[in-house]
C-alpha cells in the first residue's frame, strides 16, 4: 500500500466512522518501533507504522487508523486528544478503534540480555543495557558485578 491509497483508505473511514472530513496528511513511517502510529498536534498530520499492515491484517491498519482519527477530531473540536479523556475512550468504543496496537516482531528481534552476577553474594542481575561494573556495585552486599553471560534473542 502506497501513502496515497493510505491516505484514500483514511479519508474514507474518516468520512464513514466519523462523518467529518480528514484534511490533512497521513503517511507511512518505517522509524516507529513501538508504537501503531502518531498524531502529531501542531500540523495535524498522523504517521502510521507500515508493520501493522506488513505484520498483521487490513483490520488492524484500520483500528490504528481510527485510533489515531479519534486523536485528530478530539483535538480540532478544541478537546484534550489524551488516552485518559473519557470523550477520547467513548469516542474510540464508538468507531471501532484499536486501544491498543499489537506488538510487531522487529520490535522484539534482536533484543540484547546481559547477566550480571556479584562476586560476593552471587546475586543475579538480568539487564538490557550494559552496566559500568566500575561505577555500580550489587544492591544487596556492595560487591563488584561481572558479566556471566550476554544472548541477543533471534
Amino acid at each position: 500500500m502506497t501513502d496515497q491509497e493510505l491516505q484514500v483508505l483514511t479519508e474514507e473511514i474518516a468520512h464513514s466512522s466519523f462523518h467529518h472530513e480528514f484534511k490533512h496528511q497521513i503517511f507511512f513511517n518505517r522509524r516507529l518501533k513501538t508504537t501503531g502510529g502518531r498524531y502529531h498536534l501542531k500540523d495535524h498530520h498522523i504517521d502510521i507504522n507500515p508493520l501493522m499492515l506488513e505484520q498483521h491484517d487490513m483490520e488492524t491498519l484500520i483500528g490504528v487508523i481510527k485510533h489515531e482519527l479519534v486523536h485528530y477530531f478530539l483535538h480540532l473540536s478544541g478537546e484534550k486528544p489524551a488516552h485518559n479523556n473519557p470523550h477520547f475512550k467513548q469516542l474510540l468504543v464508538q468507531t471501532g478503534g484499536l486501544r491498543y496496537a499489537p506488538d510487531s516482531k522487529k520490535r522484539r528481534k534482536n533484543q540484547l540480555k546481559l547477566t550480571y552476577q556479584c562476586q560476593k553474594c552471587g546475586q543475579i542481575y538480568i539487564r538490557h543495557r550494559h552496566i559500568n561494573t566500575e561505577k555500580y556495585r550489587c544492591g544487596k552486599c556492595h560487591g563488584r558485578l561481572t558479566l556471566i553471560e550476554e544472548e541477543r534473542s533471534a
